[in-house]
């Protein structure tokens, strides 16, 4: 049974009070009712670690090495293309990024095993407590984007396996700009697709790197800091800071 609004801040609270310390001021301020809708990077929903229990499981004791190489160059690639303007879509950036994974350790990989592990980023496990606080954002008529450097064909298939694609008002890919965030052009998609002001819109994300990059870029942000990492050393610091999407919930509705 989805909770109602009033029990969901409950329950919220007192998860906030039970985890003790979240860390800094910034996770216990409140966004004071402003906030009309939210645009989520996608693995603030979907765990990205689901891809590195394929591959452990597909090459036990050397999984955590191809993984870390290829989640490195996953990213290092999209940073550089939209530098270089040399633009292609995430998928094939994740191929192009196993490929050199597979090099560098040395791991054959045939044709069977790179498709399966490539899908595998169709079949992302959504984090426990996702589809609770999206349905309970929505249920107080706040408005869902994805804004993502995943294609639309990622994250269709992600969001209808975990059952929540309906509760977006719109799937955004980067591809529509051609640029990966943090480039501006990425974040600008979520105030050209609500038509709202900055103010009125949250940016859920996950990487330290991506909070900068939305609040660089005027955005109210948010990070969903699952993995408890320190804050980048870049300038600038999020709105707000908690570890789950319940907390985000919270932030944005009271």
């Amino acid at each position: 049974m989805t909770p109602t609004r009033r029990q969901f801040l409950e329950i919220a609270g007192t998860t906030i009070a039970a985890t003790g310390a979240l860390g800094t001021a910034a996770k216990a301020r409140r966004a004071g009712g402003k906030i009309k809708a939210v645009g989520f990077d996608a693995f603030t929903i979907f765990d990205p670690r689901s891809v590195m229990t394929v591959v452990e499981d597909n090459f036990p004791g050397r999984g955590q090495e191809l993984s870390r190489i290829w989640q490195t160059r996953q990213f290092e690639y999209c940073w550089l293309r939209t530098l270089n303007r040399t633009y292609v879509d995430f998928w094939q950036i994740t191929e192009n990024a196993l490929a050199f994974a597979s090099k560098a350790t040395k791991i054959d990989l045939n044709p069977e095993l790179r498709t399966k592990l490539m899908e595998a980023y169709l079949r992302l496990e959504p984090w426990p407590d996702s589809a609770g606080a999206l349905k309970v954002l929505q249920e107080a008529n706040i408005r869902l984007a994805c804004v993502s450097n995943f294609t639309a064909k990622m994250l269709n298939a992600n969001t209808e396996n975990a059952g929540i694609a309906g509760l977006f008002e719109q799937q955004l890919s980067t591809d529509a700009v051609r640029a990966f965030k943090p480039d501006p052009r990425a974040y600008q998609m979520a105030e050209t697709a609500f038509n709202l002001p900055r103010e009125n819109i949250v940016f859920a994300a996950f990487g330290g790197w991506d909070a900068a990059g939305a609040k660089s870029f005027g955005l109210n942000t948010f990070w969903v800091n699952r993995l408890n990492a320190p804050l980048e050393e870049l300038g600038v610091k999020p709105d707000a800071a908690a570890g789950t999407l319940t907390e985000l919930a919270k932030y944005v509705m009271t």
